[in-house]
């Protein structure tokens, strides 16, 4: 791979991301996004011609086994009602939570 991840650019993509990086996780964060990209570089090194593309993995067929998709049928849900009592507060519709994302 000729292109490496500089330091530069990874506190700019954390900053895109709103990530705070520690000190030291800032190099295993550099090694790892490199080791990635090394990686994608050597899999475009594959010759796919002749390999039809997917546009998702349930087009390869055989998907009956275990991890198939469930049928989708309409459930009953938990009552409102029992389930705000349980909320650490609500507003008898909605349950509160705390702001995540300050900007």
């Amino acid at each position: 791979m000729l292109a490496k991840v500089t330091e530069k650019d990874m506190e700019r993509v954390a900053e895109l991301a709103h990530l705070e990086l520690a000190p030291e996780e800032t190099g295993r964060m550099l090694r790892d996004l490199n080791a990635i990209l090394d990686y994608v570089a050597e899999l475009n090194e594959l010759d796919t011609m002749g390999v039809v593309p997917l546009a998702q993995v349930s087009e390869l067929g055989d998907v009956g086994g275990p991890s198939a998709p469930r049928a989708d049928r309409l459930e009953p849900s938990l009552k409102r009602d029992a389930v705000m009592t349980q909320a650490p507060e609500s507003d008898r519709s909605f349950f509160k939570v705390p702001k995540v994302i300050d900007r």
